[in-house]
């Protein structure tokens, strides 16, 4: 008799484990590079909100945006992604323009919700002439790497600032390989990076930097300005963030950062998603507390989106919801024709044959 009910103790005891192992999914999350504000976002949500959706959440490293968006598009297991409004939006452009390519990527992508700022940063060698941000044209550029969400950016802006293509000469090296070639054989005159501060990459810089090293000054009053604000948003960049780098804070630009997801019909998929948007608001304080200094400058809200950008239904509504019921807990929560030829946003983004 004793062996008889071990064996249905034990029994029960594999099928409740079976059971909540099921109940547990693998999802994907791609973001940035090691170094980079991005892939501690995806940790944070891996970390305080994937489970309590019953979600284990990779976090994979990538190439930036760009990349991000095919790999959310096409490979398997991967269900979120962070990307640049830049990106997400000059998709949506060229896509308007009859590119077939570029329409197949971004039409079923959705947004979860907005998230921070991202800095923009353009480097020099500290005895540069260059002290301000439209002071780099024809500079020796290095944009980032190719298929990057900086490399989109450093062409966008540069079309803006100049009303012309970056050079083609511009290089495409990652952001370590790029900053040592500034200072050593100096082939680099200045290095863009994308990155939310405080970044790791310049925050653990040397004191000595200073003297190698300075980043430009964005002016708000430069005539190039205006239409570059119509695309990104000023900022400041803090010398408490990077002590090594600079004396005083200095103005520059920023990018929004998205949580995108795609436009996922199964209803399990959906239910999943569901449940990792209703972790998410309730555990924001969570994030802000405990997850990157950027969590603190998010808000938990879903503002009116640009055109041709699309919320993705079941955790919208779900988002809303919880944002309702947590206000009234009384609890404050912060928070065209197609082109003959390929353009340089096609190339960088991979959509040329």
């Amino acid at each position: 008799m004793d062996k008889l009910i071990l064996s249905v103790l034990l029994t029960a005891g594999m099928l409740c484990h079976a059971s909540m192992a099921a109940a547990e999914v693998n999802y994907k999350i791609v973001t940035a590079s090691e170094r980079g504000t991005y892939i501690k976002i995806g940790r944070d949500l891996a970390e305080f909100v994937a489970p309590s959706a019953d979600i284990q959440l990779d976090v994979l490293p990538s190439a930036g945006s760009a990349e991000n968006v095919r790999l959310l598009r096409y490979e398997p297991g991967v269900k979120l992604a962070l990307v640049q409004s830049d990106v997400y939006q000059s998709y949506l452009d060229i896509a308007a323009k009859g590119n077939s390519a570029a329409s197949a990527l971004i039409r079923p992508l959705r947004v979860i919700m907005p998230l921070y700022n991202e800095e923009i940063y353009f480097i020099v060698r500290a005895d540069s002439e260059r002290n301000f941000i439209h002071e780099i044209k024809n500079a020796k550029l290095n944009a980032g790497e190719s298929g990057s969400g900086t490399a989109l950016t450093s062409a966008t802006l540069y079309r803006l600032m100049f009303n012309e293509a970056m050079p083609d000469s511009a290089s495409f090296l990652s952001n370590e390989e790029a900053l040592a070639k500034l200072v050593t054989d100096k082939t680099i005159d200045v290095v863009a990076l994308v990155l939310g501060q405080p970044a790791k990459l310049l925050v653990d810089m040397k004191p000595e930097s200073r003297k190698l090293i300075k980043l430009l000054k964005f002016d708000p009053s430069h005539p190039s300005s205006e239409a570059v604000l119509k695309t990104y948003f000023p900022a400041t960049v803090r010398a408490s963030n990077y002590p090594s780098l600079l004396a005083e804070d200095i103005p520059g630009l920023a990018v929004k950062a998205f949580l995108v997801t795609y436009d996922f019909r199964l209803r399990d998929t959906g239910n999943n998603l569901r449940n990792m948007a209703r972790s998410l608001c309730q555990n924001f304080s969570q994030l802000q507390e405990k997850g990157h200094p950027k969590w603190k400058e998010v808000e938990l809200s879903l503002p009116e989106l640009g055109r041709g950008w699309i919320y993705y239904a079941p955790t919208a509504r779900e988002l809303r919801s919880c944002v309702a019921e947590t206000a009234k807990m009384g609890t404050v929560v912060k928070s065209r024709q197609p082109a003959k030829m390929c353009s340089q946003q096609e190339r960088i983004l991979g959509l040329c044959p």
